[in-house]
């Protein structure tokens, strides 16, 4: 069964760093009850004649309860640190995770995102945000995203009623440069200004930057994945203790001492291997015969990379028995 991985990070000017992870399993009675109302609907089965919607498993919780989870933990053990904004994607763009987790940490800003399709009120009928913003279209403005330099983008925004959440929110509709659609932030604070919640939310990309890390430079998407909860947890531990051990590089902390932004992981393990080279190299030169060391690494190497062996997996002009004279034309 499939699982995906929910993470909790904080977003800070020197350092993105992963707080919280948990796993969230499909439940799979509500996974099979999909796929068979799938497939009768598209028989021209009509809803009342479909079998019902099973209530979920408190053993499969959604992934915003997880979220919700992982925010209340980390409250808990880390009281001390303040939090100026909860960002995240539009899978948490509802009324019960927004209102908890805002509410959690005293009322703090959470934003999120909502579909073009979401309801809001306008002159006392309910409207889709997209048909609200084609009333109301987005202007040309300039923000800094993730501190850089200004950058054009076209937005406009309302305080107004999400039919979903039942309650006014400050709604965003946001067109970056190059892009023809607009997306639609949904943010809790009201008091914040449009700019500041746009700006706010382009971090959240940062996360995406930690998962690329995570995913390319510390084995989670190349370690071999064991089944179950418990089996994928263990490739999530041996990948992060990498990312730990890191944090003591000379590199690595020479910046954090400095107060300047950490180096991200692939820096660090592309200075690693030249490192590596370089020590390798100045230990051949160092010895009494260069020449006689290189040739012996040189063969070691021929051993370790180059001894192409016969392969269990193909067969290897092995006997098929009777089929040794079938052929596929």
């Amino acid at each position: 069964m499939g699982q995906k991985l929910v993470v909790l990070a904080i977003i800070t000017p020197k350092i993105t760093i992963p707080a919280g992870f948990t796993f969230h399993r499909p439940d799979p009675a509500l996974t099979e009850w999909f796929k068979e109302n799938k497939r009768l609907k598209r028989k021209g089965i009509p809803a009342k004649e479909r079998p019902k919607k099973p209530e979920r498993s408190p053993d499969y919780p959604t992934i915003p309860t997880l979220a919700l989870k992982l925010l209340k933990e980390f409250k808990e053990y880390h009281p001390g640190i303040r939090i100026q904004a909860i960002v995240a994607d539009a899978l948490y763009g509802t009324a019960d995770f927004m209102d908890k987790a805002s509410t959690l940490f005293n009322g703090v800003q959470v934003i999120s995102q909502i579909r073009s399709n979401q309801k809001v009120k306008s002159r006392n009928q309910n409207v889709s945000v997209e048909t609200y913003f084609q009333r109301n279209p987005v202007v040309n403005q300039k923000i800094q995203i993730r501190g850089a330099d200004e950058s054009p983008i076209d937005a406009n925004s309302a305080r107004i009623r999400v039919v979903a959440h039942k309650k006014k929110r400050f709604v965003i509709a946001l067109r970056y440069k190059g892009e023809s659609e607009c997306r639609y932030l949904v943010a809790t604070d009201m008091t914040w200004r449009t700019l500041d919640i746009v700006e706010a939310y382009t971090l959240r990309w940062l996360i995406e930057v930690f998962f690329q890390d995570h995913k390319a430079n510390e084995g989670w998407g190349t370690l071999t994945k064991q089944p179950g909860k418990e089996g994928s947890y263990r490739s999530l531990t041996l990948s992060l203790l990498v990312d730990h051990s890191l944090f003591f590089h000379p590199d690595q902390l020479a910046l954090l001492d400095n107060n300047m932004p950490a180096n991200t992981v692939g820096n660090l393990c592309k200075t690693i291997s030249v490192e590596s080279l370089l020590a390798l190299i100045k230990d051949i030169l160092t010895v009494d015969d260069p020449v006689a060391e290189f040739e012996k690494l040189s063969e070691l190497m021929k051993e370790q990379f180059s001894d192409f062996k016969k392969s269990d997996k193909h067969t290897n002009s092995r006997a098929w028995g009777q089929l040794s004279g079938f052929t596929i034309s």
